[in-house]
C-alpha cells in the first residue's frame, strides 16, 4: 500500500467508551464516559461520527449503527499504569509508562507548601483540586489583597499558579514555576506539569491572559513523534500538545483556546502543503465538562465537534489519513472530579477508501505511533504494533 504523505491525529480529551478491564484498580467500575452522556442527554445527535463507525464500536445512544461505515474502527486499552493526559498521549507515540505520575486530590502535602512559601517569601492560598475560573472567582480578591499565591490542581499531575500580572509580575511568576518544576522532578512528587496561569481583571471580572507557560517534564523516551522530525519531516502540535511532550518532536506549535479553535487551526493546516503529522488536542471535553461534571454540555460539545467533521473531511487529500482518538476517559456522572480508566474510541478514514471495517482490539494506545513510524519508514516505537498493514478498503 502507498503510504500517507500527511497523518492527522485528533484526541478528543477525555471521550472514553466505556470501562477498562483493569478499572477496579483505578476504582472505576462502572464508568462510561460516552454511554453516560448520551443518557442524560436523551441521546447524541452525532450523524458524522456515527457514519465513521462510532456505533459499530459500542452502540451509543442516539447513534445509528453504519451498514457501510467510512471508517475503519474498534477501541483501544491502555497499556500504562495511569489515567492522565501526559501518560496516554505519551503512550499514543509509543512509550508505556510504568509508574503513573502523581496526583494530590488533596491538595499538596505541607512540606512542598512551606518550601514554595520560603522560597517566594508568599504566602499560598488554595491549595486544593479547582477549576481555574472558579478558583479566581473564590480567591482573586485576597490574592490581590494579600499578594499570596493561589495554587490548585486537577486531576491531571499538575500543579498551577494562579497570579494578577499586576500584583505578581509574569518575570515573578515564571521563575517561580521554574523552581517548583526543580523540585518536583522526582518522589516523591513525581509532577507532570506546572503551569503559569497569569490574569487579569478585577473582582467578578478577571480573566485568564494567554502569558499561561507550561514546565513539563520530557517524555521518557524517544517518541514516533521525534522520530518523525529527526527524518526532516513535520510535526504540527495543535492545542497543548507542544507542551504535553515539552516541545519534543515539534516542529511548529499552534496554540488554541477552544474545541472550536482548535478545529478552525486544524482546518488552516489541512489547507497547507507539508509531508508529516498534524496532532490536535481538544481540551474541551475534559476540562470544561468532564471534571466539571457537566454531562448536558459535554453532549453539546461533542454534537459541535462533530458538525466540523465534514469541513475536515471535505479538506483531506487523497493521501490523507484522519486518526480520531482518546487518552482516557472522564464520565462526568461519576463520582468526584477524577479520569476515568475506560477504552477509548479509535476511528481511522481516508478518502482513498470506499469504506471500512472493523479492526481487532489493540491492547496498547502505542499501536497509533507504531502505525505513523511504519507509515512514514522511521524508527519504530519500542512499543506498539502497527495496524499500517490492516487498513486496505
Amino acid at each position: 500500500m502507498k503510504p500517507f504523505e500527511r497523518v492527522h491525529v485528533i484526541v478528543m480529551d477525555s471521550v472514553g467508551i466505556g470501562e477498562a478491564p483493569d478499572a477496579a484498580a483505578f476504582h472505576d467500575v462502572g464508568s462510561d464516559t460516552l454511554g453516560h452522556i448520551a443518557q442524560a442527554c436523551g441521546g447524541l445527535n452525532l450523524p458524522n461520527l456515527g457514519q465513521l463507525g462510532l456505533s459499530n464500536i459500542r452502540e451509543i445512544q442516539g447513534v445509528a449503527k453504519a451498514d457501510h461505515p467510512k471508517a475503519f474502527y474498534t477501541k483501544m486499552q491502555e497499556a500504562s499504569s495511569g489515567k492522565d493526559t501526559m501518560t496516554g498521549h505519551w503512550e499514543i507515540m509509543g512509550l508505556y509508562i510504568d509508574t503513573p505520575f502523581r496526583v494530590f486530590p488533596n491538595g499538596f502535602p505541607d512540606e512542598l507548601i512551606q518550601r514554595i512559601e520560603e522560597k517566594t517569601g508568599r504566602k499560598v492560598i488554595g491549595n486544593k483540586p479547582a477549576s481555574g475560573t472558579e478558583i479566581l472567582d473564590e480567591l482573586g480578591e485576597e490574592h490581590m489583597r494579600t499578594g499570596a499565591l493561589i495554587i490548585y490542581t486537577s486531576a491531571d499531575s499538575v500543579l498551577q499558579i494562579a497570579a494578577h500580572e499586576e500584583i505578581v509580575p509574569l518575570k515573578e511568576l515564571y521563575e517561580i514555576c521554574e523552581y517548583c518544576r526543580e523540585i518536583t522532578l522526582e518522589d516523591p512528587y513525581m509532577l507532570g506539569r506546572i503551569i503559569a496561569r497569569p490574569f487579569l481583571g478585577s473582582p467578578g471580572h478577571f480573566k485568564r491572559t494567554s502569558n499561561r507557560h507550561d514546565y513539563a517534564l520530557k517524555p521518557f523516551g524517544r517518541t514516533t513523534m521525534n522520530e518523525l522530525a529527526d527524518a526532516g519531516l513535520d510535526v504540527i502540535a495543535l492545542g497543548k500538545i507542544a507542551d504535553i511532550y515539552d516541545g519534543e518532536g515539534v516542529t511548529e506549535a499552534v496554540r488554541t483556546v477552544s474545541n472550536m479553535d482548535g478545529m478552525d487551526q486544524l482546518s488552516i493546516v489541512l489547507d497547507k502543503t507539508f509531508k508529516g503529522l498534524s496532532f490536535l488536542n481538544l481540551v474541551d471535553f475534559d476540562a470544561v465538562f468532564g471534571h466539571r461534571r457537566d454531562p448536558e454540555g459535554y453532549g453539546r460539545a461533542m454534537e459541535e465537534f462533530d458538525a466540523r467533521l465534514p469541513e475536515v473531511m471535505e479538506k483531506l487529500k487523497h493521501d490523507d489519513l484522519l486518526i480520531i482518538t482518546a487518552d482516557h476517559g472522564n464520565d462526568p456522572t461519576y463520582p468526584g472530579t477524577d479520569h476515568t480508566r475506560e477504552f477509548v474510541p479509535l476511528l481511522l478514514y481516508s478518502p482513498r477508501w470506499s469504506e471500512g471495517k472493523e479492526l481487532p482490539l489493540r491492547r496498547t494506545f502505542a499501536d497509533i505511533g507504531a502505525t505513523i513510524a511504519d507509515n512514514f519508514g522511521v524508527k519504530m516505537p519500542e512499543y506498539g504494533t502497527s495496524f499500517l498493514g490492516e487498513l486496505k478498503g
